[in-house]
């Protein structure tokens, strides 16, 4: 095994370590809410959008402090952080302190590591596999994050029936520390910036990779597809567990069961993804990918009892199915198409606007669920999707077979100082 391959495998472990324990605490921390403190449909869309409220604070600017800082250093670092946040809530019950307010801060602190170590970890996975690997890799990423996505609830939602919510959180805090060993392992990597005295502040740092990526025209509208469709998922993370619990009386274990229906239909999407992108091409596998999506957000709140239950799984099937294809096709697009230098702002610039609308849709979830309850505004949001079939068949991306089709002189130049640094091939 080659020094490359042998970081790509240690990085894909840690990858696989800490999602698995993410899918436990994502189930274990809103039933904590909901059957510790008895959590109301606003606090659990307060808890829900600070989970992600990070991206509208630090989203921007994180790509040019991932591009000044070390990668390994700042994903160990963030790790580390991670664990002693979910700890925390363990030790505050134990004590008899726990409150939603320590929910809501322990969700602001995990989101915020979450955005510096998620950049990085995009940032370095193109240094470790060669280009021409790059999507199959991807897709092997999606799969990984899929699987644990499967297995991870159902592990959770039965971990819970027999332990309770708060001690299962637990295994959360550990698989970061797991995580952060294994990474440690890595060869260390430099900052991807210049450390030189020329390098730009990072004020224009930060505008050259905004304006790269909202002039250009595929990332442009792949980034407006994925914002509306991730705006619909911070619903869908404020609700499902309201709904699940108090709508449709759903055991905690079998909760877990079907919240893992979303790593069903991820792992499907990630298994299907290349071989669907060259059959159809990466621009028509967005298109089609986002109907996908946009059908299975109509099927989840269909129905009651058992049938709500089979509704509720197979919607998340197809809505986890079509937006990992289409998140996998756009993000390889990135990867290939930004110049090396960039790669890092164009990723910070993507996640701030389009992660940026999952705490605005929890968080207005929340206050809707509070006026008409969980199953009708899961129908309101469902609804919205079609934003994101719009907008993907009416951009430009609507008339291409690939992502790639566009003439090289379609795509903006770099906005930056070394603007005749190499770019990758298109």
């Amino acid at each position: 095994m080659t020094g490359d391959a042998r970081s790509f495998w240690t990085y894909w472990s840690a990858s696989a370590s800490s999602n698995l324990g993410s899918a436990v605490g994502a189930i274990a921390l809103p039933l904590t809410a909901l059957k510790v403190l008895d959590a109301t449909p606003l606090q659990m869309g307060l808890i829900a959008a600070a989970s992600y409220a990070a991206w509208l604070v630090i989203g921007l600017p994180a790509g040019a402090l991932v591009a000044r800082l070390p990668l390994r250093g700042t994903q160990v670092t963030m790790d580390l952080a991670r664990a002693l946040a979910v700890a925390s809530v363990p030790i505050a019950w134990w004590s008899g302190h726990l409150t939603i307010t320590q929910l809501v801060v322990v969700a602001l602190v995990i989101s915020f590591a979450n955005v510096m170590f998620d950049v990085a970890n995009s940032t370095f996975l193109p240094i470790v596999v060669p280009r021409e690997q790059l999507h199959e890799r991807n897709s092997l990423m999606s799969a990984t994050h899929a699987s644990t996505q499967l297995g991870g609830p159902s592990i959770g939602g039965l971990a819970i029936q027999a332990f309770g919510a708060v001690p299962t959180l637990l295994v959360d805090a550990v698989s970061y520390v797991v995580s952060a060993a294994l990474l440690r392992s890595l060869p260390s990597r430099p900052a991807v910036a210049d450390a030189s005295e020329d390098r730009p502040p990072m004020r224009q740092m930060i505008g050259e990779g905004w304006r790269y990526v909202t002039r250009h025209p595929v990332m442009a509208p792949c980034m407006w597809s994925a914002t509306a469709i991730n705006f619909v998922c911070g619903a869908q993370l404020a609700l499902f567990a309201l709904y699940l619990v108090r709508d449709l009386d759903t055991p905690a274990a079998f909760v877990g069961f079907l919240l893992a229906a979303e790593g069903v239909g991820s792992l499907i999407g990630a298994a299907l993804s290349p071989r669907v992108v060259r059959r159809l091409g990466s621009a028509r596998a967005c298109v089609a990918s986002s109907i996908v999506s946009f059908v299975g957000g109509l099927l989840i709140p269909i129905g009651n009892g058992w049938v709500a239950w089979l509704f509720f799984a197979l919607g998340n099937v197809l809505f986890a199915g079509g937006v990992v294809i289409f998140s996998t096709a756009t993000r390889t697009y990135r990867q290939q198409a930004s110049p090396p230098e960039m790669l890092s702002r164009v990723m910070a610039t993507v996640r701030f606007v389009s992660w940026g609308a999952i705490p605005v849709g929890g968080l207005v979830a929340g206050l809707v669920a509070t006026w008409v309850g969980a199953r009708w505004a899961l129908v309101i949001f469902a609804a919205v999707g079609v934003i994101d079939v719009a907008i993907v068949l009416l951009s430009r991306i609507g008339t291409l077979r690939d992502l790639t089709d566009l003439d090289e002189t379609d795509s903006p130049a770099p906005l930056n100082a070394n603007a005749d640094a190499p770019r990758s091939a298109q």
